[in-house]
């Protein structure tokens, strides 16, 4: 046993903290980076581009590429078995630990990534699924990946062109978001959801801390419920003009 290596210099050099999430990037074997994860009991490792365990299932990239290739030579009638199952459950959870990891590392685009690769994997599932009620279990946590790359997406605008752009990346979440409950009946509950909620704050907390008031998207939005077509008129040709530089 002398000859094993263990990992009591990196936990002790590490402690666990249970209030946060502990997130680091490092340089691994090959000048690859991977992310590190710090758990009660250890550590986790994540590959940081395919699938995060770093295997290519049946060659593929991932799991989901897999089942996009299966859909393409069985047909659209085609539904998952019990392995199957199991399999996209394992890569939902590993895309799940990678894209928090990514939000904690600020790494945004490459959390908006993750998210739309795991919404991509869901509405997959929802359309191949062998059972209604494995299908209702995956899909109540569409709204939370929605939540995550709406933040990713609202922080990114922040860093590359400012609050204006982070509060129309909210506004725009929102509106999926909105979506998705009158597809589901439950347009009642929307603004008392949690996470509803906490975009809303997110975004009024931009306006107060950069001073930004009504962007030109909302303008838009209320001068066209409001039926003042030549003002709308302007206001597009306003944002066509900021596009265009």
């Amino acid at each position: 046993m002398s000859g094993k290596r263990n990992f009591d210099e990196i936990l002790s050099g590490w402690p666990f903290e249970p209030e946060g999430l502990g997130v680091r990037l490092v340089v691994a074997s090959g000048d690859r980076e991977v992310i590190q994860i710090r758990v009660d009991m250890g550590i986790l490792q994540l590959e940081t581009t395919g699938r995060p365990d770093g295997t290519e299932p049946s060659g593929h990239e991932t799991y989901y590429d897999f089942l996009l290739g299966e859909v393409l030579r069985e047909g659209e009638e085609w539904q998952m078995d019990d392995e199957q199952c199991t399999e996209v459950d394992r890569e939902f959870i590993q895309f799940y630990h990678r894209r928090v990891s990514w939000l904690k590392l600020n790494r945004y685009h490459r959390a908006v990534q993750d998210a739309n690769h795991t919404l991509g994997l869901m509405d997959l599932c929802r359309l191949h699924s062998p059972d209604e009620h494995w299908t209702i279990s995956h899909e109540q946590y569409r709204p939370f990946v929605m939540f995550h790359r709406t933040q990713a997406q609202a922080f990114a605008g922040l860093e590359e062109e400012g609050a204006e752009k982070a509060i129309q990346a909210i506004n725009q979440g929102l509106d999926q978001l909105q979506e998705l409950f009158e597809q589901h009946e439950a347009s009642d509950s929307f603004e008392d959801d949690e996470l509803v909620m906490r975009l809303v704050e997110m975004r009024e907390s931009m306006r107060d801390e950069y001073e930004v008031g009504q962007t030109l998207q909302e303008k838009l939005a209320d001068a066209v419920a409001r039926e003042e077509y030549e003002l709308a008129a302007q206001l597009r040709d306003q944002l066509s003009q900021r596009s265009a530089n």
